[in-house]
């Protein structure tokens, strides 16, 4: 794996916790160069100096990705230092819990903004270089609630279907060109967007690190979806698609939609 990112250059949205990261300093340390944006700037330095011991290397850059100027800015500051973008990862997301009866229109387009558009800026703004240069990698961080969703999450898991479904249409336009595109779909990941959330043990948070090496292992074998972890969230997928009364009921019998602790 080390020999496949060695010398990538990867530009990597969110970078600054959780999933994202975490994939940053797992390409450093496999030799990539990687451009990591994110807004929080002290997170961002920290970054850059964890990597500065590996073999690779990150540039830091304070990023907004609903702002499509600043993504274009990352997007051409990449090719300016590095000649080229091999690998896009997305993975900036906004969280919050409410019943859909409770979410305002705000609420939606503070989500939308992020977790949709977020991800149309960067595409809109890498693609036309990935076509030109011949090839590319992206990986896109949805949620196993982009395809079953749970309660309390509507707003959230309207923004995570809107991006599952953008990116099955996508990776279906771009076939032949040299491009290719990864849903990848974690179920509850132990960060600070859940970090209140007490979830059971059919649902327990799995470390960013291992979602991390998933993304890893997906772009190099150019996996249409990657599922993490794979047998519940599959089984509960496969199933509601057979029945949505039973996929329910699964969530209902399990509490898999969690519980909120208030501090």
């Amino acid at each position: 794996m080390a020999d496949y990112f060695a010398d990538k250059v990867a530009v990597i949205t969110g970078a600054t916790s959780g999933i994202g990261r975490s994939t940053a300093l797992a390409l450093a340390r496999r030799g990539a160069r990687v451009v990591a944006a994110g807004r929080n700037e002290q997170a961002l330095d920290a970054l850059v100096k964890e990597a500065s011991g590996t073999s690779g290397r990150i540039l830091g850059l304070r990023t907004d990705v609903t702002d499509r100027a600043q993504v274009d800015r990352l997007v051409r500051t990449a090719v300016e230092r590095f000649g080229r973008i091999d690998l896009l990862i997305c993975s900036a997301g906004v969280y919050f819990r409410r019943p859909v009866r409770e979410t305002t229109v705000p609420d939606l387009e503070r989500l939308l903004a992020v977790n949709f558009y977020g991800v149309v800026h960067c595409l809109q703004s890498t693609l036309p270089l990935m076509i030109k240069q011949g090839g590319g990698d992206i990986a896109v961080v949805s949620s196993i609630d982009g395809k079953k969703g749970l309660p309390p999450d509507g707003g959230y898991v309207a923004s995570k279907f809107a991006i599952s479904g953008l990116l099955d249409v996508l990776r279906q336009e771009l076939r032949g060109t040299g491009v290719h595109v990864t849903t990848i779909l974690p179920g509850r990941v132990d960060t600070p967007m859940i970090a209140d959330l007490t979830v059971p043990a059919a649902s327990a948070k799995i470390p960013p690190e291992r979602v991390a090496k998933t993304i890893l292992r997906a772009l190099k074998k150019r996996k249409s979806e990657a599922i993490v972890p794979f047998l519940g969230p599959k089984t509960l997928v496969v199933l509601s698609a057979l029945s949505a009364p039973l996929g329910d009921w699964l969530v209902r019998i399990f509490g898999l939609e969690g519980r909120e602790e208030k501090v």
